[in-house]
């Protein structure tokens, strides 16, 4: 697994290398509405009752919690989303090294790997009324094996930001728990991005790299495969 990673993190890196042109403006607002009835009947035609079900519990929470505090919305949702998807590597769901599901393809197959998690989790708060610049979806480098190891592997999560000058919140599918990124000493970050620019590093108030996110190639593909699932 930790193999894996590393490449997820260095195709990662590479992305940053490699963003292409495209138009900014237009997804700027993408994600924040969603056909919920033809999301639940593709649920089913691709991936059965169960899915479907899935997808209509999904829906119910989200409905539910649109006039919650901010702080409840992600804790239900990263709890359902780290209850309902089951951990693999892309190349056992897809037959690829790196693919980044849809929420309707995560939730359909009830798994997906950290990129997959971190997505579901993002498009599922936009729905839930948290406007996206107090998300970022993050790499970060992940130390495992104990306080002193210096083993690291290539890893997604969200952030979540209160504040324009807070702390991120981790919502991680590694830990079933919410904590302060303080609170995270395990997890380096690399970049962070949303549906409205890219920063580097970690600062809540980061320096944007000017780039929207649009422009990464595989970001622009999920984006794609959404508007069908649909979203808008």
């Amino acid at each position: 697994m930790a193999s894996g990673r590393y490449r997820l993190f260095f195709r990662s890196i590479l992305l940053l290398a490699t963003l292409t042109a495209c138009a900014y403006g237009v997804l700027a607002q993408f994600g924040n509405h969603l056909n919920f009835d033809t999301f639940a009947q593709l649920a089913y035609q691709r991936y059965g009752a169960r899915a479907q079900q899935t997808a209509e519990q999904w829906r119910d929470l989200l409905n539910a919690s649109r006039d919650s505090p901010e702080t409840e919305k992600i804790r239900k949702i990263n709890d359902f989303i780290n209850r309902h998807v089951m951990y693999k590597e892309d190349s056992e769901i897809w037959g690829q090294s790196d693919y980044w599901a849809t929420p309707l393809e995560t939730m359909g197959r009830g798994a997906g790997d950290c990129e997959d998690f971190a997505i579901a989790k993002y498009f599922s708060l936009l729905l839930a009324g948290i406007p996206a610049d107090r998300l970022r979806i993050t790499y970060v480098k992940a130390r495992i094996g104990g306080h002193y190891s210096k083993v690291s592997i290539a890893h997604m999560v969200l952030g979540y930001y209160p504040g324009p000058n807070d702390e991120p919140l981790i919502l991680d599918n590694l830990l079933a728990d919410i904590r302060p990124a303080p609170q995270r000493p395990d997890l380096t970050p690399v970049f962070g991005f949303n549906s409205e620019g890219l920063w580097l590093g970690s600062a809540p108030g980061g320096t944007s790299s000017g780039s929207s996110t649009a422009r990464l190639s595989r970001w622009r593909d999920l984006i794609s495969r959404m508007k069908a699932d649909g979203f808008e």
